[in-house]
């Protein structure tokens, strides 16, 4: 699924700078790095999930900080557009409208994926922490 978002955001990302970056800048950059994010926590959780690979311990602590970066960038931004939306540099709240990003309203326009993703995702990391300990 991160692989999944990886691509979306990317792509709209890039869309976004190149044909309208002057509407909503601050919204949109926000927007590539999600897409950076869930580039990183796919790799890293491709990685990790080799076991005793090379860096596998590294790789580990590589997907806790995305996947909890991008669990803080959800709300935050979610909730930004939300009750204030200026700051974001959005006129729009609508989840599929021209200004909207991954993260706005709490990843809405993606079905809510952006924030059940990062839940699963440290639950995941949690429980195989655990296994491994054990």
């Amino acid at each position: 699924m991160y692989a999944v978002l990886a691509i979306g955001a990317t792509g709209r990302s890039v869309f976004q700078i190149v044909d309208r970056f002057r509407d909503a800048p601050i919204a949109f950059t926000l927007s590539a790095l999600a897409a950076v994010i869930y580039i990183v926590a796919t790799l890293a959780l491709a990685v990790s999930m080799r076991q005793g690979g090379m860096n596998h311990e590294a790789w580990n602590r590589v997907a806790w900080v995305a996947i909890g970066f991008e669990l803080v960038g959800v709300l935050v931004v979610g909730t930004l557009s939300v009750v204030h939306p200026s700051v974001l540099g959005i006129q729009s709240v609508d989840p599929f409208g021209r200004q909207a990003t991954v993260w706005s309203l709490y990843g809405t326009g993606y079905l809510g994926i952006p924030l059940v993703l990062p839940i699963l995702g440290l639950f995941w990391l949690d429980r195989r922490r655990r296994e491994s300990a054990s």
